[in-house]
């Protein structure tokens, strides 16, 4: 019966949350909780932790429920390690840029004005925006 308290609570299935805030300075803070209402409440009153104590006032940007804490925190960790283009893809709800995202970026594709020349490709040096640069040297270059 005990097993049983704490898996509901007041006849509904307990939920547990992963959630992400943004702090005054910019950063991201990723948690996970039992009670988000509760827990977004300490970390604003700067009872959270101390990485978002430093930086009042935070906002929620993102949570998502989960059946389990082992998820929950799976989810936590997991968010917690992306980078922060990927983490704003997410907030946004745009998928397709969180799946751009979650490729290395040598297989990401190419956003250059000059895509048939890959950054990363032999033989380009360090000029301009990988396209060249000899427009930029005069016609007499060679």
């Amino acid at each position: 019966m005990a097993r049983h308290r704490r898996l509901f609570r007041h006849n509904q299935i307990m939920a547990f949350w992963t959630y992400m805030l943004r702090c005054s300075d910019g950063r991201y803070y990723t948690g996970h909780t039992d009670d988000l209402e509760h827990r977004i409440g300490q970390h604003q009153s700067g009872q959270g932790s101390q990485f978002t104590r430093r930086r009042l006032p935070v906002t929620l940007v993102w949570s998502e429920a989960f059946s389990s804490r082992i998820e929950a925190l799976e989810a936590e960790r997991i968010v917690g390690g992306w980078s922060r283009a990927k983490k704003e893809a997410m907030i946004a709800g745009n998928w397709s840029s969180v799946s751009h995202f979650a490729r290395p970026p040598r297989e990401r594709f190419s956003t250059s004005a000059c895509p048939e020349r890959l950054p990363w490709q032999a033989g380009e040096g360090l000029e301009t925006n990988g396209c060249g640069g000899d427009e930029f040297r005069g016609e007499d270059a060679s």
